[in-house]
């Protein structure tokens, strides 16, 4: 919906002709596809819109793709992070322990359709990988030579935008330099119209009410100095957020498998393309539920604003709008600003050239280019060392299918850092993905 939204707005603009939309799940494929086909067609009827389940129809002559997938649908993500929460660990599914699981599965299926996409797709396309944990699975697919591959969040954009309309600016106007990996990024400047306002955004009790900065107390913020990505909740409130967790009814797991159990039972015995609003409206309704919980377990902190959906209204594109921003800059002849991850090449002092960072950069029809941040404060500098390193094992063991690597990969996460635990909750995720991994020693 979302995404369909997205590209049928832009499309002309960007000349895209055809929108292939891919699901192996015939039974979501025939109700939120239909949806999204529904949606570009009210905002382009022009626009050749396929629906298939057939991977190599999807890819086929492609000049950029997007995947977001999850392998095992929402009842292993329960899993994954209930096994953790058992052992008093995060269960977040991105900077949690059960994100290694979760990237057990998807690497491997993101693997399949990489190489579908190197012998179908025209030879010049660009992958843009949504799928958690984006970190692990952005420097695996790199480490696997896929270097057509870009890990793409609307996080940092996000909090961009939020700022704007807190100064009632227009959003083109606000800029930010942004250094570390995907959910664990810091800026280290924002301006507007090209005049700093960092600081006075930190010292601003509005911010912390109206934007993503809501999770943090001010003091911190003025002792980093900086401003903070919001998953960087569960690293300095690492103690809390497990324990609001568990003291909830429910993990964001659990809830997400109910709402999105409920609203496809709801959808699929009515009429998608003869009574397309009253699904909207089914939609909308679930969906609401879902954002309107957001981080709200975890932190304790609910968002006040009323989650709405309207096909005909402009807005940030989320994701979508990440990579329709990368296909502007690279078809306009201009170089764009944007916020992706990439390799490092040296931008973030400290950090390998091959190491895959969220990090502002240049983006021109030839090349992305991280801006050079270089030295950055020591203590930012650790967690995200320590964390990379964590990345860099991920990776070595997916791709060895070594149950070592594992290990040493969670005994230096700073949200497990025990071996024990560790050996415990690996047994269990090889186990528990038995069905979709194979070969782990």
């Amino acid at each position: 919906m979302f995404l369909a939204k997205s590209i049928a707005q832009k499309s002309k603009e960007l000349h895209i002709d055809e929108l292939c939309f891919q699901d192996n799940n015939e039974t979501k494929l025939n109700i939120y596809g239909k949806m999204a086909k529904q949606v570009a067609f009210k905002l382009n009827p022009e626009l050749n819109f396929v629906l298939t389940s057939d991977p190599v129809t999807a890819v086929s002559d492609a000049d950029y793709v997007i995947t977001t997938i999850r392998v095992g649908e929402d009842e292993m993500r329960v899993r994954d992070e209930r096994i953790a929460l058992s052992y008093g660990v995060l269960g977040q599914e991105t900077t949690g322990a059960a994100g290694f699981s979760f990237a057990m599965r998807s690497v491997p299926a993101l693997a399949e359709y990489c190489e579908l996409i190197k012998k179908y797709s025209k030879s010049t396309v660009k992958v843009f990988n949504f799928t958690n944990p984006a970190g692990v699975v952005s420097q695996t697919l790199r480490d696997m030579g896929y270097d057509f591959t870009y890990g793409i969040c609307d996080a940092p954009s996000g909090m961009l935008r939020s700022f704007a309309k807190l100064c009632n600016a227009d959003p083109n106007e606000i800029k930010g330099e942004c250094y570390g990996l995907n959910h664990l990024s810091y800026f280290k400047s924002i301006t507007l119209s090209g005049r700093e306002i960092m600081q006075e955004l930190i010292e601003n009790d509005e911010a912390y009410k109206k934007t993503d900065m809501r999770y943090f107390e001010k003091s911190l913020l003025q002792e980093r100095k900086c401003i903070l990505n919001e998953y960087l909740y569960y690293f300095y409130y690492r103690e809390k957020a497990v324990e609001n967790i568990l003291k909830a009814d429910r993990t964001r797991g659990e809830l997400i498998c109910e709402v999105n159990k409920s609203m496809t039972a709801e959808l699929s015995k009515m009429d998608i393309e003869n009574d397309f609003d009253a699904c909207l409206e089914v939609f909308c309704k679930w969906y609401g539920v879902r954002e309107g919980s957001y981080m709200a377990s975890e932190t304790g902190v609910k968002k006040n604003s009323v989650w709405k959906f309207d096909i005909y209204e402009e807005d940030d594109g989320g994701y979508a709008g990440v990579a329709l921003e990368y296909i502007k800059n690279a078809q306009s002849g201009t170089t764009g600003t944007m916020i992706m991850c990439i390799p490092n090449d040296g931008a973030i002092f400290g950090l390998r050239d091959d190491d895959v960072v969220e990090i502002t950069c240049d983006v021109n029809k030839d090349s992305c280019i991280p801006h050079k941040i270089g030295e950055v404060d020591e203590q930012n500098l650790e967690i995200i060392r320590r964390v990379k390193m964590y990345e860099r094992l991920s990776s070595k063991a997916i791709r060895e299918h070594s149950r070592q690597a594992a290990v040493e990969a969670l005994t230096l996460h700073p949200l497990v850092n025990s071996y024990s635990l560790a050996t415990k909750l690996i047994d269990e995720y090889i186990d528990h993905n038995k069905k979709f991994s194979f070969g782990w020693e």
